[in-house]
């Protein structure tokens, strides 16, 4: 292990399915970070099936910011595709509730907002890669720090589809050119999880003015000799619906993903190619 990475969390080796009956029992804690490693973590979408139709779209023709993990059928809380035993209502750790573009509530889970016409989007999330990372001993600062990832707008625009609209949003880590090239590689290899980087060392090509000051998230370091690497984020898909200003919508909150049973593609390969062995 390098002198720089960092230890395997808890529950990093834990079943996706014992990690959403964590989360159902309200004692996972509130960012799922680390856990279930070899499994696709996903953000959540739940919408009207007046909007459905929309936004099923949009992620298909904005695949690096919006990849579709899964899509449930009106009504279904238990969607078999993504998980045994699921009941999206209750196995995230925490939610927010949208009202008019609003952030109106955030709750442990959603029963008493449910309602039967809703559909559920679920879009990968870089919490899928960075626990490869992990895996193969690739430091993240933010993990180092305990920070939240920076995450900045951009002049990247989504491909609109009726009411939704907006810039990409990135998330940034840094890294010494090994490790970045090692980083460049592993999430490529996983486009359910946002695939590779979009910009690598200039951030004034895709529209951040001062990297100093994320937009969400907190400021991270960067050190002598390392590249600002932005990878597509989830949080776009929240930005597009605070900026849709839908009646009703609800999400995840940040860091508090849905751990999917669908396995990483190739994922131990992935590892022994990268690491050297599988940890």
């Amino acid at each position: 292990m390098s002198e720089s990475a960092l230890p395997i969390p808890p529950l990093f080796h834990t079943s996706p399915e014992d990690v959403r009956a964590l989360c159902r029992s309200n004692t996972a804690g509130t960012v799922t970070a680390g856990m279930a490693a070899g499994f696709i973590q996903a953000n959540l979408v739940i919408l009207p099936k007046a909007y459905a139709e929309d936004f099923a779209e949009f992620c298909r023709l904005n695949p690096k910011p919006c990849p579709l993990v899964g899509m449930s059928q009106p009504g279904e809380y238990d969607t078999p595709a993504l998980g045994r035993n699921l009941d999206i209502r209750t196995d995230l750790p925490l939610y927010r509730v949208w009202q008019d573009g609003v952030l109106t509530d955030e709750v442990t889970d959603i029963l008493s907002f449910w309602q039967d016409d809703f559909v559920v989007f679920a879009l990968g999330c870089s919490f899928s890669f960075e626990n490869a990372f992990m895996a193969c001993n690739v430091p993240m600062r933010h993990f180092e720090t305990g920070l939240g990832v920076s995450m900045y707008r951009t002049n990247i625009a989504c491909t609109p589809v009726g009411p939704f609209s907006g810039p990409v949003v990135v998330s940034m880590r840094p890294f010494r050119s090994p490790d970045l090239i090692k980083a460049t590689e592993i999430s490529s290899r996983i486009p359910l999880a946002h695939g590779g980087p979009v910009q690598i060392g200039f951030p004034e090509e895709i529209g951040i003015i001062d990297i100093e000051k994320p937009d969400y998230g907190a400021r991270t370091e960067i050190r002598s000799h390392e590249f600002p690497a932005f990878w597509a984020c989830g949080v776009t898909p929240q930005a597009v619906l605070a900026a849709s200003r839908l009646p009703f919508a609800i999400t995840h909150a940040p860091g508090a993903m849905l751990v999917t049973d669908i396995p990483i593609p190739d994922y131990e390969n992935l590892v022994s190619e990268h690491s050297g062995k599988i940890i």
